[in-house]
């Protein structure tokens, strides 16, 4: 008998959540459904596989949305996480399992006692970060604890990034996954964690100047600035007795002082709308948030406004962007700044067809065992094929399909509105991604405590 899974988005990580179902779905015994606002993007040689069929689906169509999902065993929603809700209210109703690769929300968290009674599984967070940050996490925490070990210290920090064979401008940046996430990042809210015994806050305005550096093997320096709220994992990984827990996301060394840039300027703003937008020149659009002058030109302006001298890399940086293009328009009606930000840096960040991208994730467990202080480093690098199979899709498709695999498979149960931290899903799935190169290499060192080289400036 065919098992059925209905995909609902198409988009940039689903190459290889794909082409993993379509290549077990005729031993597997499965029918892989694809619903898309825009199915005529989706690759021939994915349309057109004999286990595939692909619809036309319109999440606001409630009537098509129901009747899809109605005749599954299972969805996976690639979805923006805001409309996850409306997928898994349906899948509870139709009694259908649920995979997703976003954060949990208070309102899917809601459904956690109809998920349980009826005996579904809606596995999320099942992605890269969050997802594998999770489960090596959670593997290497509950082999601490099985040797009777105690965390005193979990730090976690992940990044996409250009491959250093395409690493190729002065930001050592290109898009790899969402832009508009990008560009939005950290603004949801002040960054929490505790350091060293102490609570610590870092707002918005503040976040992109406070910055940790560490080393990967092979690949060179690396920072990392606070994620939101790193308190949340306390709970989930039970790291009650730990005196540090700081979760955050790499980049490269420099980035974050220069983005900083944009954030002091306003230019990263979500909450309002520019009149004339459409029309507006990428140097009008600086412009914007300068005084104004009947004499100064917009480089010097800007300049004086962000305290940068001429021989500063960050002035070089922001020259490199053509972000004083008089003739570049942002084309983009009632664009907010952000939104034309992002219209700016997709000119100079965007992979070309044959660039890859970089995954790299780093772990820093400390621990008491017998007395004596211990610390393990686990990192993570993966890289892309090119710009369709990137290793952003890899990291966050390849956990998607498994898991949908294993729940159908019988060998993933435990009901309820869940998370990828216990050993029924962490262990067969990390094996699994050991064959697709997604392999963490793991160093004991003497205990560092926390980050001597961190800054605050």
């Amino acid at each position: 008998m065919m098992r059925k899974i209905l995909v609902i988005g198409a988009g940039k990580s689903t190459s290889y959540l794909l082409d993993y179902l379509l290549g077990k779905a005729k031993a597997e015994k499965l029918e892989i459904t694809i619903g898309d606002i825009n199915p005529a993007a989706i690759p021939s040689s994915i349309a057109q596989h004999p286990h595939c069929t692909v619809i036309a689906l319109d999440i606001f169509d409630d009537t098509l949305r129901q009747k899809a999902i109605k005749n599954m065993d299972l969805v996976i929603s690639m979805l923006p996480a805001r409309f996850h809700i409306t997928v898994a209210k349906d899948c509870v109703r139709l009694k259908k399992h649920l995979v997703t690769a976003s954060y949990v929300s208070p309102e899917l968290l809601g459904l956690d006692k109809q998920v349980k009674d009826a005996g579904l599984v809606f596995m999320n967070e099942i992605g890269l970060d969050p997802g594998i940050d999770h489960m090596s996490a959670m593997q290497v925490i509950d082999r601490i604890r099985d040797k009777g070990g105690k965390i005193i210290l979990f730090e976690s920090f992940c990044g996409g990034l250009v491959a250093p064979e395409h690493d190729n401008n002065l930001w050592n940046y290109k898009f790899t996954w969402n832009p508009r996430n990008v560009v939005l990042a950290g603004q949801g809210g002040t960054a929490k964690f505790i350091q060293e015994g102490t609570y610590k806050y870092i707002p918005y305005h503040r976040l992109f100047r406070r910055t940790e550096f560490f080393e990967i093997e092979g690949y060179g320096r690396f920072e990392g600035y606070a994620n939101r709220d790193s308190l949340n994992y306390q709970e989930a990984y039970k790291l009650q007795d730990a005196l540090t827990i700081y979760r955050g996301t790499m980049r490269r060394v420099g980035f974050s002082k220069a983005w900083n840039m944009f954030v002091q300027l306003g230019a990263t703003d979500d909450t309002y709308a520019i009149e004339n937008s459409e029309r507006m020149s990428y140097r009008e659009f600086i412009n914007l948030f300068l005084p104004y002058s009947p004499t100064d030109a917009v480089e010097l302006k800007l300049r004086h406004y962000l305290k940068l001298d001429q021989d500063d890399i960050r002035w070089d940086k922001l020259l490199e962007l053509n972000i004083f293009d008089q003739n570049k328009l942002i084309g983009i009606p009632n664009a907010t700044p952000a939104q034309a930000l992002q219209k700016i840096l997709e000119d100079s960040w965007t992979l070309k067809s044959d660039e890859k991208d970089m995954i790299v994730m780093y772990h820093k467990f400390g621990y008491e065992l017998n007395g004596e202080k211990k610390q393990i480093d686990s990192k993570l690098v993966v890289t892309g094929e090119n710009q369709t199979f990137t290793a952003m899709a890899k990291t966050v498709g390849l956990p998607v399909a498994m898991a949908a695999l294993k729940i159908l498979n019988g060998e993933i149960t435990t009901p309820g509105v869940q998370i990828p931290i216990s050993k029924e899903v962490y262990e067969p799935i990390l094996k699994e991604l050991e064959d697709y190169g997604v392999n963490f290499k793991e160093y004991e060192i003497p205990y560092l405590g926390y980050n001597p080289n961190s800054i605050v400036n």
